[in-house]
């Protein structure tokens, strides 16, 4: 009987709620979240423009600038 005891003992661990269960996905979450920026650091020239593109060259023509 004492065998039976401890198998259902550990079965019943088994179905209790686990309140921190997901706390390491958050946690990991929260890690990726903070060094993204990082990771991937700003890089202005990806965000301007670097002059007239080809419609503007085909409405205007090739004029010079001045």
């Amino acid at each position: 009987m004492g065998r039976a005891i401890m198998a259902f003992s550990g079965s019943a661990v088994a179905m209790l709620p686990r309140p921190f269960a997901g706390l390491g996905h958050a946690l990991a979450a929260l890690w990726r979240e903070l060094t993204r920026d990082a990771v991937r650091p700003y890089r202005p020239e990806a965000h301007y423009m670097r002059g007239p593109g080809p419609a503007w060259r085909a409405k205007y023509g090739d004029k010079p600038a001045g």
